[in-house]
């Protein structure tokens, strides 16, 4: 088997897996925002740090010298006030020697509505390697090409002169990604996976889902098959199944048997063909203006922005 599961204490689990080596350890840590997964109550943001830090001790040691590190994360909001856990994370695994990559933005459309601050609508990944010898397999996550026709612009002398500009395996996706295989990536090129909501083919009971498709390109560009990958926050098994799904070895930690029940069970169904899974580079679904989702509802027809509404207060 290629994969494995665990279950305790993350940094128990790293300290007993000591002297073992990854290609790959891809993860997106708790948030420290009190969801069950966590630890049921909000820690301080100093015991966080603190706690987080024991953790990249463990984690960089376990990196191949060849290897990276993908830390997904979010926000910590305090008393109202913002705090982007990337720039925290930064500093950890840069005091740690490793070397950041690329900050790369995932972007979403759905998620909780703000009404003292623009609702926030996406989250970071976190690209370090280990040393300046790094894999990254540009070519099996380059995306099509929207205009593959366009030539360099003529001038004298010029060797390119007339000559096709792009890239006939397709275009970088640059560091703000969008899965849409044609026009976004251009106008727009954002990491624009949908999170997983309740109509997503990924859904489970876990309340901050990682998309499959997310840790597929991770998996894809840094690490080549039959690769070590671990996840030490593997939750319901995104990374786990973008593992298996491509031919490498993963291991995945939690604390939450639950979720690992849950992990198991898709990483099964996955191996028989009967996994519900978004297709990587889908392009994300616009609901047309003929669907009742995008009419304007009765009740505004006469609302302007001046207007004051009767409504719950939205955070």
């Amino acid at each position: 088997m290629n994969w494995k599961l665990a279950n305790g204490d993350v940094i128990d689990l790293l300290r007993k897996s000591k002297g073992e080596k990854y290609r790959l350890v891809i993860s997106s840590p708790p948030y420290n925002i009190g969801k069950s997964y966590e630890n049921d109550v909000k820690r301080s943001l100093e015991y966080y740090i603190v706690w987080q830090k024991d953790i990249a001790d463990l984690i960089v040691d376990m990196i191949e010298d060849n290897g990276s590190l993908c830390w997904q994360v979010g926000n910590y909001v305090r008393s109202g006030e913002l705090i982007p856990l990337d720039s925290i994370f930064l500093d950890i695994f840069r005091a740690r020697g490793l070397k950041l990559r690329n900050r790369i933005i995932w972007k979403f459309n759905f998620g909780l509505n703000a009404d003292r601050r623009f609702s926030g609508r996406y989250e970071t990944l976190l690209w370090f390697t280990k040393s300046e010898n790094y894999i990254f397999n540009l070519n099996d996550v380059r995306v099509p090409q929207l205009y593959p026709g366009k030539r360099h612009a003529p001038r004298k002398g010029a060797d390119k002169a007339g000559k096709p500009s792009g890239n006939p395996l397709g275009k970088n996706p640059s560091d703000v990604w969008e899965f849409s295989a044609q026009k976004d990536f251009i106008d727009n090129p954002v990491w624009d996976i949908p999170n997983v909501k309740a109509n997503h083919p990924e859904k489970t009971s876990h309340p901050c889902q990682f998309p499959i498709e997310l840790a597929e390109r991770c998996v894809l560009a840094f690490t080549g098959e039959g690769d070590n990958i671990l996840d030490p926050f593997v939750g319901t098994g995104a990374s786990v199944i973008a593992a298996v799904k491509h031919g490498r070895k993963a291991l995945g930690f939690d604390k939450d048997n639950l979720y690992l029940s849950i992990a198991e069970e898709r990483i099964r169904l996955l191996l028989e063909g009967n996994l519900p899974i978004r297709r990587l580079g889908t392009p994300v679904r616009r609901p047309s203006q003929t669907e009742k989702v995008s009419r304007i509802p009765d009740e505004w027809q006469s609302f302007s922005l001046g207007d004051s509404v009767d409504a719950a207060p939205q955070v």
